[in-house]
């Protein structure tokens, strides 16, 4: 079986199984692996290195044993890419929050975000509930999606003793991300120990991210009949406008197609801050707002991984 055909049942398989939440997720094991290693060497003096060491063998330990696994089985290659995915979960999570603020109850939907983002959603209003879930569908089109999807294609090229790198380098992007979303903060306790695992993110988010603001979105927005001028305007304009080297590629481009404006007075771990903005407000944001980035979400991931093929079989 090809590596092409098998990244295409990981991925029709992501959009009918999505992530259920009874099962254990090849992610939750290197979360607790991060946790593991962190809590023995966090201690030590100089975080920086330490922060170092703890990347260099989560990641290595990632690709290593991802390796194995493809070589074992082509079932079980093909099992793993699929968790590499997360096309249907992440619009399942987003039409949750917006299923909950239809129903008019914004403590509970305050709450269901919480679990999606690391700002404060306590105190937030319906318009800011409304904002922040877009803003984290946006970002994590590229996180959940493309860039695991272009690391899998990426390792089709790559052939070490008869095994793709297909799975080892979608896995490896996901310990790297899993890595920024765990230790990758600018607070106290991460400055230090998590900045290598916050500069692996950028560095491995950076092709997919403008490949999918300036390509994979665009192109979306187009097929979805919100047009692609506006968001390319937004994107080259706006796409800079984060304090993320990567995230507002992709938010620029929602935010044009859908005539919002992103970014503005957040609070993260209780302290306020006014980020810059993304997009044109030409109008408010509304709670149906929710679904138009849902799907724009799930149309990128098709048109991601139909380019990623078409250029496969073009070189």
């Amino acid at each position: 079986m090809s590596i092409i055909l098998k990244i295409w049942i990981a991925y029709l398989l992501d959009l009918i199984l999505g992530d259920p939440y009874w099962f254990p997720h090849p992610v939750r094991f290197i979360g607790k692996y991060i946790t593991f290693i962190e809590n023995k060497i966090y201690s030590l003096k100089n975080k920086k290195v330490w922060g170092g060491v703890l990347a260099f063998t989560v990641i290595l330990s990632t690709v290593v044993l991802s390796y194995y696994i493809a070589r074992m089985s082509e079932f079980l290659e093909i099992f793993f890419l699929y968790t590499t995915l997360a096309t249907k979960s992440l619009g399942a999570e987003g039409i949750k929050v917006y299923k909950i603020l239809k129903s008019g109850d914004l403590q509970k939907a305050q709450k269901e975000l919480s679990y999606l983002v690391s700002r404060d959603t306590g105190e937030m209003d319906e318009v800011q509930v409304v904002r922040s879930t877009m803003e984290t569908i946006a970002e994590n089109s590229v996180d959940g999606i493309i860039a695991p999807m272009f690391y899998a294609f990426l390792g089709s090229f790559i052939l070490i003793d008869g095994v793709s790198m297909a799975l080892p380098l979608a896995m490896g992007y996901k310990a790297v991300n899993t890595l920024d979303s765990m230790v990758g903060y600018k607070n106290d306790k991460y400055i230090d120990f998590g900045m290598v695992s916050a500069k692996v993110d950028d560095f491995f988010n950076f092709i997919p991210a403008r490949l999918s603001g300036l390509i994979i979105i665009p192109i979306a927005t187009f097929l979805l009949g919100m047009g692609i001028k506006k968001p390319l305007k937004i994107f080259f304009r706006d796409r800079k406008n984060h304090s993320s080297p990567n995230s507002g590629h992709p938010e620029a481009v929602f935010a044009g197609a859908i005539g919002v404006q992103f970014g503005g007075k957040t609070k993260y771990f209780g302290k306020y801050f006014e980020k810059p903005t993304i997009g044109d407000k030409l109008k408010e944001f509304q709670c149906e707002d929710i679904k138009k980035c849902y799907k724009i979400m799930f149309m990128t991931s098709f048109v991601g991984i139909v380019l990623f093929t078409a250029f496969i079989k073009l070189v």
